[in-house]
């Protein structure tokens, strides 16, 4: 081996050593390629719509989902944080102003009495007024459905195009694309069975409990989930997604900004205000249960509730997405503090001057 790898080496000019020739190849035979052609193609088209990402054609080693803005809160809600505001806004400035009211008349046990009175009857007035409320809102946007969709079913393609381009071409869509999307929802309008008419009170409770939430997927895998439940709750669960497809969904939840409001949505909104409302109002009652003289004990009332509804205040502006900061939190707490202290103030002064009037 030494003796061949001299003579190789003497046999070049410096020293090098040559190159092994190259083998002869024939005309039909192609050179493998040091990476696949077809991975990259494959792979992008095997990747689903849901996972995409630009992440590895970028500088940066975060997926665009798991990038975070400078304001990031995780917001409640909006329909919880309404019924909390009523229920809670209500239950701390009418129980107040009462309470605060009949200070006036010395004794404590009167105003606890008449306090506790009216939370228990204002807490279970909220609540049904909470029900009557989302109820209505429920029927208003069933009525405007059934009327939408009798008027897609009688009008030509060329007025649902014209309806479903003045709702696409605000946010830039160019008009053929609105008709494609207008001719993909008659399709699927065709399609859907008539509307059926709306469950009992009996039936809407036991929707309310065996429905699937609305963030449940039974048709990516969630077998298991889906045998559980009960066959009714599935069939009102499909009649449910059925009801939010096709053009007479899209005319209402994108032209007139309508959705419909569950069967959950009745209990839950009645619950929320209800509860509020009591919890709300047990707050400026608590020193009365303690303290003999009536006087004494608004004061201590005054100080807590003004306590209660600044801090109320601040995590309302928190949770429902106001502005933050120093400026943001102190707008929030003083304008709930002047609202409940308003209406206390304007309680005591009334109560004093019918007081003194009948003096």
């Amino acid at each position: 081996m030494a003796g061949a790898r001299e003579s190789v080496a003497s046999s070049t000019p410096n020293g090098a050593v040559a190159l092994p020739k190259r083998q002869p190849r024939s005309d039909g035979e192609s050179a493998a390629p040091v990476w696949s052609l077809d991975s990259t193609a494959s792979g992008t088209a095997d990747v689903p719509l849901a996972a995409k990402c630009d992440l590895h054609n970028r500088e940066r080693t975060v997926c665009c989902r798991d990038l975070k803005g400078d304001d990031e809160r995780h917001l409640v809600d909006p329909d919880i944080v309404r019924d909390i505001i009523i229920g809670l806004a209500d239950g701390l400035t009418v129980p107040f102003a009462l309470t605060a009211g009949l200070s006036s008349l010395g004794s404590s046990r009167l105003v606890y009495t008449a306090g506790v009175a009216e939370l228990v009857s204002g807490a279970l007035s909220m609540g049904v007024g909470g029900y009557l409320s989302a109820q209505a809102e429920r029927d208003h946007y069933r009525y405007l459905r059934k009327q939408t969709r009798e008027r897609v079913m009688r009008s030509c393609a060329g007025e649902m195009e014209r309806e479903v381009n003045a709702i696409l071409s605000p946010l830039g869509v160019e008009s053929a694309l609105s008709r494609r999307v207008a001719g993909a929802l008659l399709s699927v309008e065709a399609t859907l069975p008539p509307p059926q008419a709306p469950p009992s009170i009996l039936r809407q409770c036991l929707n309310a409990v065996a429905r699937r939430p609305k963030f449940s997927n039974l048709e990516n895998g969630d077998s298991e989930r889906s045998r559980l439940l009960p066959t009714t709750a599935r069939k009102d669960a499909d009649g449910e997604d059925e009801d939010e497809k096709g053009l007479t969904a899209f005319l209402l939840k994108f032209g007139e900004g309508l959705e419909e409001t569950t069967d959950a949505r009745l209990f839950i909104s009645a619950i929320t205000i209800g509860v509020s409302y009591f919890l709300g109002g047990l707050v400026p009652l608590l020193p009365y249960f303690f303290l003999d003289l009536a006087i004494t004990a608004l004061w201590y009332s005054i100080g807590i509730t003004t306590f209660v509804l600044l801090v109320f205040g601040i995590f309302k502006t928190y949770f429902t997405g106001a502005a933050i900061g120093v400026t943001g939190y102190a707008y929030g707490a003083i304008s709930t503090l002047l609202v409940g202290g308003a209406a206390a103030a304007a309680s005591f002064g009334i109560v004093r001057a019918l007081e003194g009037k009948n003096a």
